[in-house]
């Protein structure tokens, strides 16, 4: 799992993927937009280090991502969208943690911008949501 520093009362961000160096390479990227302001997790791959997702290592994420205005999900496939659900299932902060249906990549940058920006956990789980729309041509 890769960490940004945290800023108390930023949304934090989680990113959960089937590849650790997927969720690793995205975090880096949305880091980079933030200057290290927000806190970004990955958590990839699965305990064992082959590809999958582990809801142990979501767990940690959103424990580490914490740092009380909530923290923002995003999982890139769909067996990922299942651990999280799973996790989320179990987690007693109801509220505290959304779950984004975005992409991946565009999503993670566009929440890490408005988290930056001290937006609260609905606008940066919408920024995500919202990156879907975005062209690139």
């Amino acid at each position: 799992m890769t960490a940004q520093p945290l800023s108390a009362g930023t949304v934090g961000i989680v990113l959960v993927s089937h590849s650790a160096g997927l969720a690793e390479g995205a975090a880096h990227l949305a880091a980079q937009v933030s200057g290290g302001t927000v806190t970004i997790l990955a958590a990839g791959g699965t305990d064992d280090g082959e590809l999958g997702t582990s809801a142990a290592k979501v767990e940690r994420a959103l424990s580490q991502a914490q740092g009380g205005a909530g923290v923002v999900v995003l999982p890139d496939l769909g067996s990922a969208v299942l651990t999280v659900r799973a996790v989320l299932e179990d987690y007693g902060e109801a509220g505290s943690v959304l779950l984004a249906d975005a992409p991946f990549v565009e999503g993670a940058v566009a929440a890490t911008v408005i988290a930056a920006a001290g937006g609260d956990i609905k606008a940066v789980a919408a920024a995500a949501e919202e990156a879907r729309h975005v062209r690139k041509l």
